[in-house]
Order: C-alpha cells, then sequence, then structure tokens
C-alpha cells in the first residue's frame, strides 16, 4: 500500500532538498548513533544473501541474541521497512528481528533494477521461505515469529497457514482483508467522504472504478489509494509525520537511495493487481499456530472492522484481536510503544509459554 507516497514524498520533500540538507545530515548522525548496538550478546548484520535466484537483502538486529526471532514481511508492496528502524529500536531490545528487502524493493531493487526476475506472489512466497531458512540457520533456531503489515499480510497468511513448522505464530497489522474482491468496508467510507466534502470528480471516478479491485488498473490502485489515504485527516498526517519523515531522515539510505525507493514502489505496483484475487477464507482460515491482529483503531486503507471479523473466523490454539489506539494505516510505525506492549504482553507469553508480566522498560 506504500505505493502512493511516492508521489507525496516527492513535494513533501521539496523544502528540505532545497534547504534543509544540513540539518538532514545532523538528524541522521543522531539516529545513526542511536541505532549502534554495541553489547556482547547483540547481532547488527546486513548484506546481500542469495535467494531465488538473485542477491537479496537482509537485516538482522537484536541486543540479545537469545530473545525469540522475528521475520518481518513489509508493506508496499515494494516499500522496504528499513526506513522506520529508529522508530522500532525498542523492539530490538525484546526480539532478534530479520528484516527483508523483498524483489522489487529496498536496497534489493536498487542492487539491480533490470535484475528483479519474476515479481509475483507465488515467486516471494518461495523468497519469503529461503530467508526462514537462511535465518533459521544463521540464528540456530527452530521457528521465527512472523510479523507481517500491510501489503505483507498477504503473503504473512500464506506461510503461517501453510508452514507451521517453521513459524511460532502469526501477528498481522495493517492486515488485508480482500476476500476475492467483495470486500467493500473501506470504499463504501471513501464514498461517504468525498460525498460529504464534495468532490464530484473523485467521486465520480470512484463510482467508476467498482467495488471490485480485480477490475482496477494499476493507474486505478495508485489513484485509490492515494485517495483513501489524502481524504482522512489522520492517514494524511501519518504519511506526512511517519512515512515521510522516516523516509528523509533514514540513516541508511542517500539521496539517490531514496529515489531508488520511490521507484521500487512503482514497479511493484502490479503485484496489487495479483493480490486482489485472493480470497482469504477459501485459501483456508485454519491455523495450527497462534494467530494475532493488531490494527490501527483509524485506518481507513484496511479497516478494522474486516479483520476482526476474519480472527472471529479463525480457528488457532490462540488467537487475539486488538486495536491500535490513535491510528491509521502504519499503525505499528506511528505507535511502536504500543504495538511493543501487545508483542510483549500477549504474543510472546504465547510463545514463550512464560505467562508473568512482561518488563519492558524503555
Amino acid at each position: 500500500m506504500l505505493a502512493t507516497i511516492a508521489i507525496a514524498s516527492t513535494a513533501a520533500l521539496a523544502a528540505p532538498v532545497a534547504g534543509l540538507l544540513g540539518y538532514r545530515q545532523l538528524k541522521r548522525a543522531a539516529l545513526a548513533e542511536r541505532l549502534r548496538i554495541t553489547g556482547a550478546a547483540g547481532i547488527d548484520e546486513s548484506g546481500f544473501v542469495r535467494i531465488g535466484g538473485i542477491d537479496q537483502w537482509v537485516s538482522i538486529r537484536g541486543e540479545d541474541r537469545g530473545n525469540p526471532v522475528i521475520l518481518e514481511i513489509h508493506g508496499g508492496p515494494g516499500a522496504s521497512n528499513l526506513p522506520f528502524l529508529p522508530r522500532t529500536r525498542g523492539w530490538e531490545r525484546h526480539f532478534t528481528i530479520v528484516r527483508w528487502d523483498m524483489r522489487g524493493a529496498g536496497f534489493t531493487f536498487a542492487n539491480g533494477p533490470e535484475n528483479q526476475g519474476a515479481l509475483t506472489l507465488d515467486q516471494l512466497q518461495r523468497d519469503a521461505l529461503e530467508v526462514t531458512r537462511y535465518a533459521r540457520e544463521r540464528l540456530g533456531v527452530d521457528r521465527l515469529l512472523l510479523v507481517a503489515n500491510s501489503f505483507g499480510t498477504v503473503l504473512g497468511l500464506r506461510l503461517a497457514r501453510n508452514h507451521p513448522e517453521l513459524y511460532s505464530a502469526y501477528v498481522g497489522t495493517d492486515q488485508n482483508v480482500i476476500d476475492g474482491g467483495r470486500e467493500r468496508t473501506a470504499y463504501d467510507a471513501l464514498v461517504r467522504r468525498l460525498r460529504a466534502a464534495g468532490k464530484r470528480k473523485q467521486l465520480a471516478a470512484v463510482l467508476a472504478m467498482g467495488v471490485d479491485r480485480r477490475a482496477r488498473t494499476t493507474e486505478q490502485v495508485d489513484e485509490y489509494n492515494k485517495l483513501v489515504l489524502t481524504t482522512d485527516p489522520l492517514s494524511y498526517d501519518t504519511m506526512k509525520t511517519v512515512v515521510v519523515r522516516s523516509l528523509w531522515f533514514s540513516p541508511l539510505h542517500t539521496l539517490r537511495g531514496l529515489r531508488s525507493s520511490m521507484k521500487a514502489m512503482h514497479v511493484s505496483l502490479a503485484l496489487q493487481s495479483q493480490a486482489a484475487t485472493i480470497d482469504e477464507r477459501a485459501e483456508g482460515t485454519e491455523f495450527r499456530i497462534p494467530f494475532f491482529v493488531f490494527q490501527g483503531d483509524g485506518d481507513v486503507l484496511t479497516p478494522p472492522e474486516p479483520a476482526r471479523r476474519l480472527v472471529d473466523d479463525v480457528t488457532a490454539p490462540v488467537k487475539d484481536f486488538a486495536l491500535i489506539r490513535g491510528a491509521s494505516h502504519f499503525a505499528g510505525f506511528r505507535h511502536p510503544d504500543q504495538f511493543l506492549d501487545l508483542l510483549l504482553t500477549k504474543v510472546r507469553p504465547a510463545i514463550t509459554g512464560d505467562l508473568r508480566p512482561a518488563g519492558h522498560g524503555r
């Protein structure tokens, strides 16, 4: 879902490019210092790993290798989670986190835009399994905790459903519910907002698209997502203060790297059309691992109501649904402390068997 951020980012970054490069450098240096992991028990390594026949970027970070291991499945499509590292730094005190830039995203895309191979959901799923095997061997663990956000939840559900032997639990946030193109909660809410605002041209365009995602062109997908996010005040504020700021001040990304990241989002946009055909309930609602969804209470792109209904329909050894207060899409990145609280109080006990209250001073 982050593909549309590229358009907003270009405008929002025009002023800093013109006059605030010095401040950007100071801010990036401070964030880089904050990201340092120096303890003997910690791990901080990143680089290219041969996955699916191409070199793909994998980062592994955490303050204690004895902590549970998370595999993040990022959103977009084509949008790396690495720019959010400073915001999620606190998570690394309690978990070792494997962050993977999929083909068509982040540093993997920048390493060879012309050599990304097949950008299909099936290929991404095969890649994810290879990354899983690599992380298990590198860290010496049997299972990983799957944490998927936004577009990544499409892959995350399939991995959790089909490979319970590899994963200790599933956590979805900004959880997509597509229902074979039938889910219409976000669409109906957008129509109401456009009508209330008197935006006749945009309303006509949305009505012409129709509710069924399967019938939309990639250009219509891009236009629809942009309208959803920019017509909701909380979502638009999150785009500016969380997403764009994280991209702009990322200590890992040069200006050229930011341009590459935005291009990656557009190149990968066709994956959303593939995802529009998915029917989560038809693929199966039985999971043999603990199942959690933590959704922003104000998310208008992937609204909480369909996500809650999905959790209601799921059969799992343990399952739970929770709202992240004051959050739109990108809920875990807007309120990383709330998300961490949920990981520690709901998820970690389910995967470790430790039911004691979690101490997690930050």
